[in-house]
């Protein structure tokens, strides 16, 4: 079986790899083709997967490639991690949207529709080229904004582009493992678009263990959600949210949080980054030194995650139990063992909406737990949303459907209206010196007018 990964120069391409290396079923992964357009960062992970393996006898066969079209051809699936703009980009997006008072994270506000203004009409020409030169692949997105970019992919390509994220994951293993569940056992309630979702019951047994730990203060306070939000805020809500609901319940305390750090998310990131990256490409390394730089880098990476909404909640530094991987890669094999060996598995993936969710239209892209089989992804009915959660979901979506709008069209107009929209941007006029500043810095942008 032949898998792509679209912006396999990435950062966290290794973890996918890994994922790969453990499994030895019949009808695995042989060959993976890394498709970037920096062939020096393509040089650099080479050199990384290439120690990962070592010693793998099974290992896939890995090359790189800077052509697109040449990536595509044969491929049985295609892994999409793109970051249009880079880490100068996010630390951009961040920093003007900071300077206007309101949150600029990758995915959530301001921020977040930058990158999808910028994002979504280069996923719609690879979902072209994907479905016409591999019109048979199946597409695994966690290019962000995942939820967004799904549904932009999805209208070339169908049920045949399938979106996965981390978050819920990694919070219904927390969950899980607080009741005394194992995770692969539980039947997690979860429901809302990606990163903006609610842990809403959590079976075992048929019978819904939430409550318990809702009673439980102690217990509550011991996790990162539990943390962020605090215990009396859970039970009010009556459910978990996922983590990035912190940056729309506390939105002033974590704008200040960020405005008083030295440096941003992106730029911290881009910077640690970047030392990697030079540093795995220094010819005449020795063996394991590009793979041991890598996991330096990721292990500061993970515990320096959400870092101000830590402070702004007055929480502390991150537990050992939570610097674990969320497990987007072992989703991901999940996912493509279900598709290629029909081997049914239970996931919470963003697919189209259908009837599932009856505040929104079909073509919506949500984020529900889903029956996966040879045909697809297959969401699962879920009880309806309470109002709160209902008017977060269809702004939100809104917001979304003005961003596709924009980049389908080129409007400014429907672009100002994305960040009007959103709950976290307070003023229209905020809104259009919002996309003034992201205009005159990202040339992706020059194509609205």
């Amino acid at each position: 079986m032949r898998l792509t990964i679209l912006g396999g120069g990435g950062f966290r391409v290794p973890l996918v790899h890994g994922a790969l290396l453990g499994d030895h079923a019949e009808g695995r992964v042989t060959h993976v083709t890394l498709y970037d357009e920096d062939s020096g960062r393509l040089t650099a992970m080479a050199r990384v997967l290439a120690d990962q393996a070592a010693g793998v006898p099974d290992a896939p066969n890995v090359v790189t490639t800077t052509d697109l079209d040449e990536a595509l051809r044969g491929a049985d699936f295609v892994f999409s991690a793109l970051r249009v703009g880079g880490l100068d980009g996010r630390a951009a997006d961040e920093r003007i949207a900071l300077a206007e008072g309101v949150l600029g994270q990758e995915t959530v506000g301001a921020g977040g529709i930058a990158y999808g203004l910028r994002t979504v009409p280069v996923v719609r020409e690879i979902a072209r080229r994907i479905a016409r030169i591999a019109p048979e692949a199946w597409v695994i997105n966690f290019t962000n904004p995942a939820g967004l970019v799904t549904e932009a992919m999805a209208e070339e390509l169908g049920h045949r582009v399938i979106g996965i994220c981390d978050s819920p994951v990694g919070l219904g293993r927390r969950i899980a493992r607080l009741l005394g569940a194992r995770p692969e056992e539980a039947w997690i309630d979860y429901v809302g678009l990606n990163h903006l979702g609610w842990v809403r019951g959590l079976r075992v047994g048929g019978r819904d263990e939430l409550p318990r730990l809702l009673a439980d203060d102690a217990a509550l306070e011991s996790f990162e959600e539990g943390r962020l939000f605090g215990a009396a805020w859970l039970r009010s809500l009556g459910a978990i949210p996922n983590e990035y609901l912190h940056y729309y319940y506390f939105n002033r305390d974590t704008v200040r949080a960020y405005q008083e750090v030295e440096q941003t998310r992106g730029a911290f990131l881009r910077d640690r980054q970047r030392g990697f990256y030079a540093e795995a490409a220094l010819p005449g390394r020795p063996a394991g030194a590009a793979l041991a730089a890598w996991d330096r880098t990721r292990a500061e990476r993970e515990a320096t995650y959400m870092a101000e909404n830590r402070e702004a909640a007055g929480v502390g530094d991150r537990d050992e139990s939570d610097l674990e991987s969320g497990g987007y890669e072992k989703v991901a094999l999940a996912l493509m063992r279900a598709i290629a060996r029909d081997e049914r598995a239970t996931l919470i993936l963003n697919v189209r909406n259908g009837s599932t969710l009856s505040v929104l239209d079909a073509e919506a892209v949500i984020e529900v737990p889903c029956l996966v089989d040879a045909n697809g992804a297959h969401p699962v009915g879920v009880t309806p949303l309470p109002l709160h959660a209902v008017g977060l979901v269809t702004s939100v979506k809104a917001v979304e459907r003005e961003v596709l709008a924009a980049a389908a069209s080129g409007s400014r107009a429907s672009a100002v209206k994305a960040f009007a929209l959103h709950p976290l941007v307070d003023s229209v006029g905020v809104a259009r010196r919002l996309l003034d500043g992201y205009a005159a810095e990202h040339p992706g942008l020059a194509y609205l007018r």
